[in-house]
């Protein structure tokens, strides 16, 4: 009989269940208890969805109260020092301090897992690091499922992936950070190597760690547990030679007779390079992500190690169409007849990517939602595919032909092709993507336009979503008032927010975003192309989570997006105020998106609807515009070889945006999450006219790489982190601006947090920007302009 497994299930509950219990919780409204059996009850739901699939083995230690990799820090016990941990268990004070910081400490550095829209947190390592089993979670996780009937397959992160996603940070750093005000680390790249700034390269850390591994390994085996899940997604990256030369050490020392049976997983990418390496590791089984890297099978399938099984994910855990059955049982079968019942059948990766359960949207237009697949329905497309390789594909004929109607309906239907967008596309020309004027020319337009001090001041562009804010848009979504109502109560949240920024001081307003539920979602809602949900609620961090459009067809924007908001907020004030939009490249990747043509393609139709609407805000007389592209690094491939050709469309797409405009209208985007070093000149070809950046938990690290390359134009390195409630000092604002002033001339220097503040209070927000003018003005006050 073929084995069906999955690989990882959505965690957060249907009804965002833990997210809800995770903010009450850190509200002080319930108690660990109760924060605890929601967290049991959810576990339980979501087995038994996955036993009712008819899984033969089913992931458990998927499930985490805010982050895998962070459980993978509290399970090894590798707790930097300034959290006071020493010895024993990890308690919830310490977990959620790394999560999210304390009044004391800032948190762990977050960032991207690999090119996807979740954030995880980054180990961090001395070269005191010492590790020790100090969390019972996955065994008593195990021990729950057992008890429910439920056959086992732990998931760990393996040592190589936990170390390569991890970050060296030297001893003294470390010891100085227990005394406040410090900031941690701040967002990689998932996909190049670290530089050993430490003084010792944290691969040196792996006879350490393995014994962990093993003793965790073998008190699974103790439990009756038959196979676990070793995650190794690193193996699909550029790894350098003496990491991949350290794989066969490590499951020499792992997989032995005191261990279950390893299946070593890999995703999101091809380790065809590395095929005759994993087929001769002693691990039990090996699992490949077909979905995205089909071509790799080939080399696999030569000479497979007969004592291995070879698992295949052919349904996709990171998009929402419905799968190909027809295709993928093609290939299974040409595979069950080489390794007969050796063969394994599950999604290409976690289903965490995905929504939970198409069946909640009973408002999805019925068409669309024939083309879908949900995280349930992906369970019932994998048993599908093991039913028909058991039984032939006549035992499932109904299931099968209705996914192959679903896929023609959707190749014929008339709502994915606009013959107008696909014209204006074909249409552009190499002048299209250029500004005016070269940036001097801008900067002096836009310096006599507007007349900034020095150190100009900002915000990233939201303020906090009040209950009251929330409460008026689910008024409005239910019908409950009219819209003339829900525009009023908007307009009074945008005017408080104006005039609390001129109160603070701030010299660039925004208008603080209060109609936004989301800063994608807002603008797929008014595009052609998309479509929305109303439960496909998504983990983006923590008790953060987000509700991606899905792309479906050609996209245009049919009428003004922002233009009637952002002339209201300017006509309250004075001083310049910025509109806000989200660039192509970001609401692409943070978007279900369409499958059946190039994504560039997709991306320039996006960037042709945001110029349509930077046009308009111009003319509306804003001058100052910020396209947000958080996600231009988060686009990029994992293998280098692919960069050059996604970072030609992801930058011309972004130029299309925003390169309709004079010379003095100025430019802002802002990135967060990631170094920027390898792609600056990729960065500098979008020719922004200000840049903002995530800095703040770096301690300006990133700032670096700009100064080095010499970047052109003008950066606005963030002074403090949004995503922590701590309030920084002026004085710890202060020193981040003297260190950037030394690797940025001050004349091109921006003032401006890390990210947007909708996720504070306005009792955090209002300390912190405070101090942040103030440290702005002290700057000032001992700098000329040069």
């Amino acid at each position: 009989m073929t084995l069906t497994h999955n690989l990882g299930f959505p965690r957060i509950g249907q009804r965002r269940e833990l997210k809800k219990a995770l903010e009450s919780f850190w509200k002080g409204e319930i108690d660990e208890s109760t924060l605890r059996e929601t967290g049991r009850a959810l576990r339980a739901k979501h087995w038994q969805i996955q036993q009712a699939a008819g899984l033969d083995l089913i992931p458990v230690g998927d499930f985490s109260y805010y982050d895998q990799m962070l459980d993978m820090s509290a399970l090894l016990g590798a707790i930097p020092a300034r959290y006071g941990f020493a010895y024993g268990t990890v308690d919830f004070a310490t977990y959620f301090a790394m999560a999210r910081g304390d009044a004391a400490q800032p948190a762990l550095e977050m960032t991207k897992w690999f090119d996807t829209n979740y954030h995880y947190l980054v180990p961090e390592f001395t070269a005191e690091t010492r590790f020790q089993l100090s969390s019972t979670a996955l065994f008593e996780a195990v021990a729950e499922a057992q008890a429910l009937g439920v056959q086992p397959k732990p998931v760990l992160i393996g040592p190589l992936t936990y170390l390569w996603l991890g970050k060296e940070r030297a001893a003294q750093a470390e010891r100085a950070e227990n005394h406040p005000p410090a900031v941690a680390g701040c967002g990689h790249s998932h996909a190049a190597p670290r530089v050993h700034a430490a003084g010792f390269d944290r691969l040196s850390l792996l006879d350490r760690l393995l014994p962990v591994y093993a003793e965790i390994l073998a008190r699974l085996k103790a439990q009756g547990v038959n196979w676990v899940q070793m995650d190794e997604p690193a193996l699909v990256l550029d790894l350098p030679a003496e990491w991949l030369g350290a794989l066969d050490r490590i499951y020499a020392a792992l997989a032995t007779a005191d261990a279950p049976r390893i299946l070593l997983t890999t995703y999101f990418g091809s380790v065809a390079e590395i095929a005759g390496q994993l087929k001769r590791l002693p691990v039990a089984g090996l699992h490949l992500d077909l979905v995205r890297a089909s071509g790799q099978l080939e080399a696999f399938l030569a000479d497979y190690p007969a004592d291995k099984v070879l698992s295949l994910g052919v349904v996709d855990g990171r998009n929402v169409w419905r799968a190909d059955l027809d295709a993928a049982l093609s290939t299974l079968e040409a595979v069950r007849a080489v390794l007969g019942e050796r063969l394994w059948i599950a999604p290409s990766c976690s289903l965490l990517h995905v929504p939970m359960d198409l069946e909640e949207e009973s408002g999805l237009d019925p068409e669309l939602k024939s083309w879908l697949a949900f995280a349930v329905q992906k369970l019932d497309e994998v048993k599908i595919l093991g039913t028909a390789l058991d039984h032939g594909r006549e035992s499932v004929a109904e299931p099968l032909a209705a996914a192959r109607a679903a896929r023609q309906g959707r190749r014929n239907s008339t709502r994915i092709h606009n013959p107008a967008v696909s014209a204006r596309v074909a249409a552009l020309t190499p002048g299209d993507d250029q500004r005016r004027s070269a940036f001097p020319q801008r900067q002096a337009a836009q310096r006599e336009r507007f007349g900034l001090p020095l150190f100009p001041t900002t915000t990233i562009g939201s303020f906090p979503q009040t209950d009251a804010i929330r409460r008026a848009r689910l008024q409005f979504r239910k019908g409950m008032i009219e819209a003339a109502a829900y525009e009023q109560a908007m307009q009074g949240e945008i005017e408080y927010a104006v005039r609390r920024q001129e109160a603070l001081g701030l010299d660039v307003l925004v208008h603080g975003e209060a109609e936004r539920n989301d800063m994608v979602e807002y603008f797929g809602e008014q595009l052609e192309g998309f479509s929305f949900t109303r439960h496909a609620w998504v983990q983006s961090y923590g008790s953060r989570c987000v509700k991606p459009p899905i792309i479906f067809g050609d996209v245009s924007r049919p009428r003004p997006m922002t233009v009637s908001w952002t002339r209201y907020a300017q006509s309250l004030t004075e001083r310049p105020m910025k509109g806000m939009l989200t660039g192509p490249v970001t609401i692409l990747q943070w978007s279900f998106v369409r499958d059946d043509q190039p994504r560039a393609e997709t991306a320039l139709q996006i960037a042709l609807a945001i110029r349509d609407e930077v046009r308009d805000l111009e003319r509306a007389g804003i001058g100052i515009i910020q396209i947000d592209e958080p996600a231009y690094r988060e686009g990029l491939p994992l293998r280098k070889k692919d960069w050059e050709d996604y970072l030609a469309w992801a930058s011309r797409s972004f130029r299309i945006a925003a390169s309709g405009v004079d010379d003095a209208t100025q430019i802002h985007t802002h990135m967060c999450y990631s170094e920027f070093n390898d792609i600056l000149p990729a960065i500098a070809a979008m020719d922004a006219d200000v840049i903002t950046i995530e800095t703040s938990r770096s301690q300006m690290e990133l700032l670096d790489a700009f100064g080095q390359f010499d970047y052109p134009n003008e950066i606005g390195p963030g002074v403090y982190d949004i995503h922590s409630p701590r309030v920084p000092a002026t004085e710890e604002m202060i020193a981040l601006l003297e260190k950037a002033s030394r690797v940025v001339p001050p004349e091109r220097l921006w003032v401006n947090p890390d990210c947007g503040l909708k996720t504070r209070k306005w009792e955090e927000v209002e300390p912190a920007l405070r101090n942040m003018v103030d440290a702005a003005r002290a700057l000032r006050a001992s700098t000329r302009r040069g």
